[in-house]
């Protein structure tokens, strides 16, 4: 899969969870779809990509990727 459609579904990911009051659990409801959904591959791709562009991703995507208890 190729990086751009890896961030744009993190980047929906993250739309659909912003609608949650608690930001701290739209975060967690991120990086819990990530972590149940998406293979070690395309999570080791997106925190690549996150370290490098940052501004490319979602906030809550970001706080989720760079956040305690994420797993690549």
């Amino acid at each position: 899969m190729s990086t751009a459609n890896l961030i744009k579904m993190a980047n929906q990911i993250a739309q659909y969870f912003a609608s949650e009051p608690d930001e701290q659990q739209a975060v967690l409801g991120v990086r819990n779809h990530l972590q149940m959904f998406w293979t070690p591959g395309m999570r080791k791709e997106l925190l690549a990509w996150q370290a490098e562009h940052p501004a490319d991703l979602h906030p809550l995507a970001q706080a989720a990727v760079s956040g305690a208890g994420w797993e690549a």
